[in-house]
């Protein structure tokens, strides 16, 4: 939209640098070109204001293939006014001199332009496309016709309009379709998941056993060796009771040979203080075989008064004492 001030009575237009502007008055042309900027007279001016910078116009439009299932395309459109002269004179670019707005719609107009064309030659591709076709090459398919037919198309240079580029953006069944198409997809990656996931577990399940095989392995070893230290401190214990059976029985003999030595000692020391006594005695008696029984009377009476115990002190009663003097005063008698 120019840019339009007021001035006592007169009028200052200063456009864009991406904005052609024709300045009529009384049929002839005046000012013609892009970032003009100027004074005129409202009452007797003639303004159009023509873009020449390049414009993105999106489309969505619908279509049916050859199996008559519909799908949605997603189409850009960039173009650019080329021959401002020629889009003027064709289409209405006039601008209000006091407000610069355009007084038509010219950028509808081109845009519905673009989009039936566009539109026409995509739906001649896809009525012979089926949907399956369709979605795996129909992109580059409606690109390539929509741009060599836009290309070819009489009424765009006539128009002074000039494409630049194609794009596609999408090619969508309906929602229905979609989702009935993608569950083949679904199911598959989901088979792959599952798959993958029961693998998995297969792998797990198999390092499971095999840790399993080698605790059991490990223990049965263990028990193994186990078994060997049972046999091994049972044949020690062996080992050591007959060890120390054999050293009790040396030491037994020992004992008994020494008892044996000792019995002989004893008894051979016996058998000689018995043949001394008995010696001693026979000769004793052969002592005192020749002496009279006076002799043999007092050396008994000695014999005895040695072995009688040691009196300290002897308690004499009166009446023992009576009785031994009367028995004293008899002798005497």
């Amino acid at each position: 939209m120019a840019d339009i001030t007021r001035r006592l009575g007169w009028r200052h237009l200063r456009g864009a640098p991406t904005a052609h502007i024709r300045h009529h008055r009384g049929g002839r042309l005046l000012h013609d070109g892009p970032g003009l900027s100027f004074w005129f007279r409202a009452l007797t001016a003639a303004l159009s204001e023509v873009p020449v910078d390049d414009r993105e116009l999106a489309m969505t439009f619908h279509a049916r293939t050859s199996d008559f299932q519909d799908v949605a395309v997603q189409a850009t459109v960039t173009y650019r006014i080329s021959d401002p002269a020629l889009a003027a004179a064709r289409l209405d670019f006039s601008v209000d001199p006091d407000t610069g707005v355009w007084r038509g719609a010219p950028l509808e107009q081109l845009g519905t332009l673009l989009t039936e064309t566009a539109q026409q030659h995509a739906l001649d591709v896809l009525a012979r496309t089926s949907l399956s076709s369709a979605l795996v090459d129909g992109v580059a398919a409606v690109r390539e016709r929509v741009a060599a037919g836009l290309g070819a198309e009489p009424r765009l240079p006539a128009t002074g309009i000039e494409v630049v580029a194609v794009r596609v953006v999408a090619l969508r069944p309906e929602p229905e379709v979609e989702r009935a198409l993608r569950t083949p997809a679904r199911e598959q990656i989901q088979q792959e998941a599952d798959r993958a996931t029961y693998e998995r577990r297969a792998v797990a399940v198999e390092r499971e056993r095999a840790i399993a095989e080698n605790e059991l392995a490990s223990q049965i070893e263990l028990a193994r060796r186990e078994e060997q230290l049972v046999d091994q401190r049972g044949t020690n214990a062996r080992r050591e009771a007959e060890e120390h059976a054999a050293a009790d029985a040396v030491r037994a003999e020992a004992e008994a040979a020494r008892s044996v030595r000792l019995s002989r000692a004893e008894a051979e020391g016996a058998r000689t203080v018995g043949e001394a006594r008995a010696q001693a005695q026979a000769a004793w008696l052969r002592v005192h075989a020749d002496v009279d029984v006076a002799t043999l009377h007092a050396l008994t009476g000695t014999r005895l008064a040695e072995n009688l115990p040691n009196i300290d002190s002897v308690t004499i009663s009166p009446d023992v004492l009576t009785g031994l003097l009367a028995k004293l005063g008899q002798a005497q008698e």
